[in-house]
Order: structure tokens, then sequence, then C-alpha cells
């Protein structure tokens, strides 16, 4: 229990370089997943010389884990999470700022993969790798998110120049705003975010 509240990245989402820990965790867990369940197949033909038993059983059912925990594995896979350079570039910026890495948020037309976003109040600007990414669609996600938690007239901003983006983080570190709105919302955030 220990173990999974520790590795599993529910205590770490957001932080800097998330999806490449939390991918190495779904890999292992994966593979020893599938590993308990062919130990206890091969367990049961070697000592009734037959795949008709009980075991056989046991080790179906265990698949049924392993293959939920191969599709989070491939989630995780298919997102890269922000580069290094980025990501040190955005650190010299964001002192005394609430900042979330590597955030991938999904719905049911489209993933965002958004690589920083920061939460100044009710204010909430991010910035991407993906030259693909349809800001309108996820202004219009997030905004159906924020809203179910009471977060209204928020405004969203979405940066593809590392060079604006953190001009605007300089900017928001001067401006004034409620703090139970920021940790709100970057709580918020974290609950929805892969």
């Amino acid at each position: 229990m220990k173990f999974t509240r520790i590795f599993s990245g529910e205590n770490f989402r957001g932080t800097r370089d998330y999806l490449r820990t939390q991918r190495k965790y779904e890999i292992f867990r994966t593979l020893l997943y599938f590993a308990i369940s062919a130990s206890i197949f091969i367990g049961g033909y070697v000592s009734t010389k037959s795949r008709m038993n009980l075991l056989t059983i046991v080790a179906v059912l265990g698949c049924l884990p392993a293959c939920k925990s191969a599709v989070e594995m491939i989630m995780f896979l298919k997102f890269k999470g922000c580069s290094k350079g980025n990501a040190d570039l955005i650190a010299s910026h964001t002192e005394g700022l609430t900042g979330l890495y590597d955030m991938i948020f999904t719905s049911y037309e489209k993933n965002f993969n958004v690589a920083h976003i920061t939460v100044k109040g009710n204010t909430l600007c991010g910035f991407t790798e993906d030259e693909s990414f349809d800001e309108q669609a996820f202004y219009k996600h997030l905004d159906g998110i924020l809203k179910l938690e009471n977060y209204r007239d928020t405004s969203i901003k979405i940066f593809k120049d590392i060079r604006k983006y953190t001009e605007r983080l300089d900017q928001l570190r001067s401006l004034e705003a409620d703090e139970t709105h920021t940790e709100g919302i970057a709580a918020t955030l974290k609950s929805v975010v892969l």
C-alpha cells in the first residue's frame, strides 16, 4: 500500500519529470503483473502436466489488472514531458509562482499536452511544445472543468513560444491575486490530468 502511494505518482503530479518517472513505474508494474500471471500459469502446468487446472483460471483472471496496467503504460508512453532546456528556463522565471509540469489533459475528442502551467489567482497561463495544440478546444475543456469546481471568470492562455511565456511569468509575479484560488485551481488541475 505504501509502495503504491509513493511510486504511483499520485503525490507527484505536476512536478518536474513526472511523466518520465511515471512512465518507468508503469512499465515496471505492467511487466510485474504479466510475470505474476505467467508464473502462476507455468506453476499450474508444471504441477499438473495440463493447462486444465484451477491455476490457469487464476492466471487468466490475473491478466485483467495486467491489461489495465498495460493501457495506462501506453498512455504514458504516448506523451513527452517538458524538455530539459525549456524546464530550466521556466524554473528561472517561476520563483514565487505555483507551477505544474507535464500536464496531460484528456477529453473525449482530444488530448492536450501542456509542458508547464502556472496558476496565479484566477489567471492560468501555460506553455506547450506541441505545435498542433488546439487552443480553443483546450480553453473550452478547461473552462468547463473549472466551472464545475466553482472557479468562474478564469483567464486561460497557452503559449507556444517559450520567450513570450517567460515574459508572461515575469508579469504574473507582480500580479496581486487570491492565493486560495491559486491553491484550489492547482489542486483541481492535478486531479484531472493523466
